[in-house]
């Protein structure tokens, strides 16, 4: 017996249908792995999956890629530049107020002793 192949139809039409289905809904697989010795846990993995299309992760609350500095370098050079330029701005100030010349003192007014 041999087997048929469809030539009209790629076979990866559903692989693209499943990914698509996929990414539309969202897939989460979670686990946990625990290593014990003697009843003494010595190590727990938490595993959590998501797959899912970016448009649906943010449906979902789920951004965090947004705000993390090795997964989106350019916002973080520009927090770190921001950063940078208002401790170069405070610097300033500091090192001005350091080499203004010395304010001239008021004498306080001095009270009457009382004899």
């Amino acid at each position: 017996m041999s087997q048929q192949m469809d030539v009209g139809r790629p076979a990866s039409t559903g692989l693209v249908e499943v990914l698509d289905r996929i990414l539309d809904k969202g897939l989460f697989v979670g686990g946990d792995i625990k290593i014990s010795l003697a009843e003494v846990e010595l190590l727990t993995i938490r595993i959590r999956l998501i797959v899912c299309s970016l448009d649906k992760a943010r449906e979902m609350g789920l951004d965090w890629w947004a705000y993390d500095r090795h997964l989106s370098p350019g916002r973080a050079a520009d927090d770190d530049r921001k950063a940078l330029d208002a401790r170069v701005k405070y610097l300033e100030r500091e090192l001005a107020a350091l080499s203004a010349p010395p304010r001239a003192r008021v004498p306080k007014p001095r009270k009457p002793r009382r004899a």
